[in-house]
């Protein structure tokens, strides 16, 4: 059942926290009396407001009586801001609608108690399935400690992410990459490996169309196992902040070059040659980051289908033919030896961004219910 109106408002409130309430869930509150909303919010960055407090912030004395329609339950725990549900029972609101339970140890169930037993009615599922794909992040985070993972590519109809010279300039049109910067604006991290870093020298920022200095930037992340992108590169002086994740084969020179050009060095252990994955990913989740965009290349990629580490697939597929049998993939690695062993997604979606197609899922694989 889709959302209902007012929740559906309340959602599009959440979006507008993604990225800048990290650790935090990105939720969105909405508040309505006699038909009429009242007052509206989203989460703010970690240590000020969460949504339901700006919503009634903003519904002033109007909030008596209103009902009160959260994508989220609200937390009952005190940390670095008061219980939302306080602020709740004390602003007299009627009723409280919210779409999913916290998994938060700290707050789930806690908050819907707290509102019952204060005499306020509370009814759940409102939105769920679509509160649950915007806070993916936060869920698995919070049950897990782990990012979750989107690994994303752009490729031709055949498959390659370059030409046959490593040419990758562009594959997808200007409209993926509107896409491409509006999402980074909303991520936690987003990783590369040190070929696309010597390839296209990115700049790994988040420039979208209505760009303020406001504008959330994610943690750029370079997978860089030997050592190989140079101190010049675009990606190392900050803002915004620069991980380079490396193993004892990169120099201690190189590390130290990397460290004066403005980046933070990390120096993890080796797996089949390469940095350790779910070590990285271990370290990032401990630094509160909700979702991690791998980027790419073909083996960064390839490494984390190998490792099973994706929980989401972006595929972008742009309508030309590049045809060089030495043309980089999408992904590379180990891969699937028979058909049967090859994940598929599921909860596909499609999306068109110009002549460029949009393919995304969960991955399932083959042994996994």
């Amino acid at each position: 059942m889709p959302p209902s109106e007012f929740m559906r408002l309340a959602l599009e409130e959440a979006a507008l926290a993604l990225g800048h309430a990290s650790p935090n869930p990105a939720v969105g509150a909405v508040l309505v009396r006699d038909g009429e909303i009242v007052g509206r919010g989203h989460t703010q960055p970690p240590g000020a407001a969460h949504a339901e407090v700006m919503a009634l912030r903003d519904a002033g004395e109007r909030a008596r009586g209103a009902t009160a329609y959260v994508t989220l339950e609200p937390c009952g725990h005190q940390g670095r801001t008061p219980p939302c549900t306080r602020a709740l029972v004390d602003a007299m609101v009627g009723r409280v609608v919210y779409a999913i339970e916290d998994p938060d140890p700290l707050v789930r169930g806690v908050g819907h108690r707290q509102l019952v037993e204060a005499g306020i009615a509370v009814e759940v599922g409102d939105g769920a399935e679509e509160s649950g794909r915007l806070l993916e992040g936060y869920l698995k985070h919070r049950r897990t400690g782990m990012p979750f993972v989107i690994a994303k590519f752009a490729a031709s109809l055949d498959g390659h992410i370059a030409a046959a010279s490593g040419d990758s300039r562009w594959v997808s049109g200007p409209e993926t990459a509107a896409w491409m910067h509006r999402q980074r604006a909303t991520l936690d991290a987003i990783v590369v490996g040190s070929r696309t870093v010597l390839v296209d020298d990115p700049q790994l920022t988040a420039r979208p169309e209505s760009a303020t200095a406001a504008t959330h930037q994610p943690l750029r992340v370079v997978v860089d196992s030997s050592g190989r992108i140079p101190a010049s590169a675009r990606v190392l002086p900050p803002p915004p902040a620069t991980l380079v994740a490396t193993t004892e084969a990169s120099a201690e020179e190189w590390r130290a070059a990397v460290r004066r050009a403005g980046a933070e060095v990390l120096t993890l252990p080796a797996h089949d040659g390469h940095v350790d994955l779910d070590a990285l990913l271990g370290v990032l989740g401990g630094r509160g980051v909700l979702t991690a965009l791998f980027e790419g290349g073909g083996t960064l990629l390839g490494s984390l289908f190998d490792a099973r580490l994706v929980d989401r697939v972006q595929a972008v597929i742009a309508p030309l033919i590049i045809g060089a049998a030495e043309a980089p993939s999408a992904v590379s690695g180990r891969g699937a030896y028979r058909m049967a062993d090859a994940p598929r997604l599921h909860a596909v979606t499609v999306e068109r961004f110009g002549d460029d197609t949009m393919i995304s899922g969960l991955p399932v694989w083959p042994d996994t219910d």
